[in-house]
Formats: structure tokens, sequence, C-alpha cells
């Protein structure tokens, strides 16, 4: 996975803007409108309010997953620091505010640098300054981008490692994780590994309440999706026209998220129109629910080796150490 963009050695902090222009956004948007089944892609779900809104969800009582993954991380910690090893390249995946990043880097010894990976510009600028002034030692290199396109991390570090928390390699579908996963494997190059965060398949009360939670922070967050594409696209879209839906697919094992037209109507966006009838859907995200067993072949299938396994007590939520097999 390379470009012909080689990123130099970060002095102490270096903020480098690969992100997406509003071309590719609104090209994005007016090709998932335009399809029978209407979607938008989730990843554009994080400008600066989506992303602080996400932050809001993860201390929600009934959204399980963060607080979860935090205690795993919080009592694995001397193990994954042994398990990186000494000078290390820490580089995260959708970075947002990097605060699962802090339990792992104050473990570990003598990190090299830390690359912050995110699409929100100003949310990823913020969270790493921050870090910056926390972590004067450290080189940090944030990177304003999508992660799973095609960019060269800096030359920092003895060993590459990938931190990929949150369980969003669920919101990708079987095809898109294993590419994403192999794509970052070479990436990663000799002697790399990943930190990744899974949720698992549990109750579906239990997921459908941790993706439609009763202060509605979670509808809030995935209809600013409409609220950007009228800021940003010239667009008409009344919220309060669509309806929240997070169901839990138990076939597919995944929740997914829809916006239900409320009643038919016409949305204007750049310039286009777009008809919706009433009670039809646009799709905007799922979140797959993984087995241990499921984790380890799509860890083998994308080249990787799974070193180990930690999980709560509770079987909800797995924090996985993968080495480039």
């Amino acid at each position: 996975m390379t470009s012909s963009l080689k990123l130099k050695p970060a002095r102490r902090f270096e903020f480098i803007d690969l992100g997406p222009q509003q071309e590719s956004f609104e090209r994005a948007v007016l090709a998932g409108l335009a399809q029978p089944h209407k979607s938008v892609p989730c990843r554009f779900l994080y400008d600066a309010r989506g992303s602080a809104l996400f932050d809001h969800i993860c201390d929600l009582p009934e959204y399980y997953l963060t607080r979860t993954e935090t205690q795993i991380l919080r009592d694995n910690a001397a193990a994954i620091a042994g398990w990186i090893g000494p000078d290390a390249c820490l580089a995260e995946l959708g970075s947002g505010s990097s605060v699962k990043t802090r339990i792992v880097l104050h473990a570990l010894d003598r990190p090299a640098a830390y690359v912050p990976i995110d699409i929100s510009r100003e949310h990823l600028r913020a969270a790493a300054l921050n870090l910056a002034a926390e972590h004067r030692e450290l080189d940090i290199v944030a990177i304003c981008a999508d992660y799973s396109e095609p960019f060269d991390l800096p030359a920092l570090g003895r060993r590459r490692i990938a931190f990929f928390p949150g369980s969003t390699i669920g919101n990708l579908d079987e095809a898109e994780a294993l590419a994403l996963l192999r794509a970052w494997r070479t990436r990663l190059g000799p002697g790399g590994g990943m930190i990744i965060g899974a949720d698992l398949h549990k109750d579906a009360a239990i997921l459908e309440a941790a993706y439609d939670d009763s202060a509605g922070v979670t509808e809030a967050f995935i209809k600013n999706i409409l609220v950007r594409i009228n800021a940003e696209l010239g667009a008409d879209i009344d919220p309060a026209a669509f309806a929240y839906a997070a169901r839990f697919n138990d076939a597919a094992s995944r929740v997914e998220m829809h916006l239900r037209s409320k009643r038919a109507q016409t949305l204007r966006v750049a310039g286009r129109s777009i008809a919706l009838d009433e009670s039809e859907r646009i799709h905007i995200e799922n979140s797959r629910k993984f087995t241990l067993e499921g984790l380890r072949a799509l860890a083998a299938d994308a080249g990787f080796r799974v070193d180990r396994v930690c999980c709560d007590a509770d079987a909800l939520f797995s924090v996985q150490l993968w080495s480039a097999a």
C-alpha cells in the first residue's frame, strides 16, 4: 500500500493534511443516494460536530463498548507493552480523541512515535496537540486521511504497530475488512503488528440499546450526516422528516442503522433532485459482531498471526494482538 508521497520524519509534531476535499464528499453522497437502496458512507459521520457527538455516545450507560474495551486495555497494558517492545511507532486508525491511546502510550517502553490518523481535521488536530503537550519526548505525526486510502507512514521507530480500537472493523463488510487488513499488513512491513478491538456477538436487546440510546444521542449523531450535507452541499433536507432505526440482524450478525423517510419527499442536494417514497430508507452504517473463531479466521486470511486474545469477564468485547505472519 504505497503512493508517490513520501513523509519526512517529524522533529516533534507534524500535521499532514491528506483529507478528502468537498468534491469527494459530494461525489460519494450523490452516488449513494442514486442507488436503488440508498446509502451514505458512514466515514462522513465524523465531521467536528459528529466527532463530538460520538465522544458523548462513548460515555452513555447503554454504550458498553468503550468502557469495556478501555478496562481490557488497562488490565492488559503491561502485556501489550511487552509484546510491542521498545522504540515502536504506534499508528492509530480513526484516532478520534485518542483516549484509549494514552493507556497504551503510558505503558510503552521508550515509544518512538505516535501517528494518529483520522478523517475529522480539526478534531484530529486538537487531540494530537493535546497528546504532544503530554508527551514531549515523542514524535507525533498527525495525518488527516481516510485510513483505507493509500499513503505512506513516516519512517519512525523500530517496529510499526497499528492500533485499531472501538470495533471499527465491524463497520466494514467482510470483503472490505479483509482488503483493509491486508493493505495494512503490507503497510506495516516486516515485524509489524496490530492491536485490534472487536465487539462480540451477544443478545439483540443489549446491542440495540447500545445503538439507539434513551437520550437520543446516537440518533443525533446519525442525523448529523444530513446536517452536514445541508451545510456543505447546499441541500434542503429536514432531519425531522426522518426516523432513526437501529436493528440487529442476527443472520448477518450486525446492527444495521438507517434513516427512514416519514413521508414522500424530494431532496435537493448539490443541484440534483432525489425522490424518496414514504418509509424509504437511507442506509448509514452497519456494526458487525464477531465470534473469537471468526476473528482468528479473519486474521489468518489477512496475513496475521493471533498472539494474544484479551476479553472481559462477561465476554462482551475482545482486544487482540496480531503479528504479521
